[in-house]
């Protein structure tokens, strides 16, 4: 069935998996309402686009459920099936019904028919109550690692970086429209080059950008119009130019950092093909808080992984002590099938990787208490992103001030 933006008007976007899959679902729904799309719910929409993902066995599992629901939600839809999982298998996808395609993410902007402006973000800015309140930009796509429990390397080729010129462009953009904090996305993101120009170097051109769209509200001291977030990044790549930048904006780069841990076995590391130990971790952390100590760190954890031993475990909830985290993202390994962790004889059972996250999620619980807890009594500027609810500069999220409105920034007293 051909479609024309036209016929699109009335639109449903699922989305599954990361925080870059979010942004671009949120882009497909702004081109869309840019064109004179409306978002409905998935029954009465004439066309339907599921943003997929495939991280883990788990992640497809819920990827091929998620077109089943939307095909029995809707019976006359037509249904564009993108993202990783649609990369790596399309073929499962299309045989579930003649309504679905498959469409590349790099075709998606033909599919979705938006004709306004070479540049999307021009077009259709990712502002309103449509949307989050915290805006994510993707500089970055695709990933040059090759960590044996992922697939997304596959799914999504090799590290990218999008021009500094459209970046820039499409957080003036931002800015006008009244988003008040920024976050940086990309699956690799601390691989961000252009030419000479890093990630330190990109958010100083884009702190730039903002005070030349605002020149009153620019230096320190004050509120900033816009405060930038760098979201999930490798180890390896916060740098020291990084550090000193986060530690002298005041703030303006919330000094707050997803730090992917993974394990705090070295052993485990190296089977995971992760690039670097746990004691160089924790020398990075050290130096981290060294020069923030009110940084807030989180991360990503992986119990049970192929031949983790109880010691293992137990030196990753040693390295997540030391490293005071405040927040934990926790997951069950999930084979993932063309991993080379997935072939391996030595699987966890799944009671022991129950039975780890339990022990680990407890851990976890405490650590956040005990960070806002260290917090008390400080000021921290938080974002009103709904009503009565904020998310402060180090992650935690409190009630919102009386009186506050959605989408601005606020100084609370924690």
């Amino acid at each position: 069935m051909e479609q024309t933006k036209n016929n699109a008007a009335a639109f449903h976007v699922v989305n599954l998996g990361c925080k870059v899959n979010r942004v671009e679902s949120d882009d497909f729904a702004a081109t869309l309402i840019a064109d004179g799309g409306r978002e409905v719910p998935i029954e009465a929409a004439d066309f339907i686009v599921v943003n997929t993902c495939t991280v883990t066995g788990e992640a497809e599992k819920k990827t091929r459920k998620a077109v089943r629901q939307a095909l029995r939600a809707n019976d006359f839809a037509r249904v564009v099936v993108t993202g990783c999982a649609a990369a790596i298998d399309p073929i499962t996808y299309t045989e579930m019904d003649p309504r679905v395609e498959v469409v590349p993410k790099g075709a998606m902007a033909d599919v979705l028919g938006s004709q306004a402006s070479t540049s999307p973000a021009l077009a259709a800015i990712r502002a309103g109550e449509e949307f989050p309140t915290r805006v994510g930009v993707k500089v970055q796509d695709g990933c040059n690692n090759a960590c044996t429990y992922c697939i997304v390397h596959v799914a999504r080729g090799r590290a990218t970086s999008r021009p500094s010129e459209e970046i820039i462009a499409e957080v003036r953009e931002l800015a006008r429209a009244g988003v008040r904090e920024i976050v940086l996305t990309g699956i690799n993101l601390g691989s961000y080059r252009e030419g000479d120009m890093r990630l330190a170097d990109l958010l100083r051109c884009l702190m730039k950008a903002v005070d030349e769209e605002f020149p009153a509200d620019s230096g320190l001291g004050v509120v900033p119009r816009v405060r930038f977030r760098v979201s999930s990044i490798e180890p390896r790549d916060v740098d020291d130019d990084l550090i000193e930048l986060m530690a002298a904006s005041n703030g303006r780069i919330c000094r707050h950092l997803h730090l992917p841990l993974q394990s705090g076995s070295s052993k485990v590391l190296r089977e995971m093909r992760r690039p670097y130990s746990a004691e160089r971790f924790l020398g990075l952390v050290e130096k981290l808080y060294a020069a923030m100590p009110q940084l807030s760190l989180s991360t990503d954890v992986i119990v049970g992984f192929p031949g983790e031993t109880e010691e293992d475990f137990l030196e990753t909830c040693r390295v997540a002590e030391i490293c005071r985290f405040s927040k934990m993202h926790i997951f069950r390994y999930s084979k993932r099938a063309g991993t080379p962790a997935a072939e391996r004889d030595d699987q966890v059972s799944p009671e022991v990787k129950a039975e780890r996250a339990k022990r680990l999620e407890a851990i976890e619980e405490r650590l956040r208490a005990d960070d806002m807890r260290r917090r008390c009594g400080s000021r921290e500027l938080a974002l009103v992103e709904s009503e009565g609810n904020a998310t402060t500069e180090s992650y935690h999220g409190i009630d919102a001030p009386a009186g506050s409105i959605v989408g601005d920034l606020v100084e609370c007293e924690l």
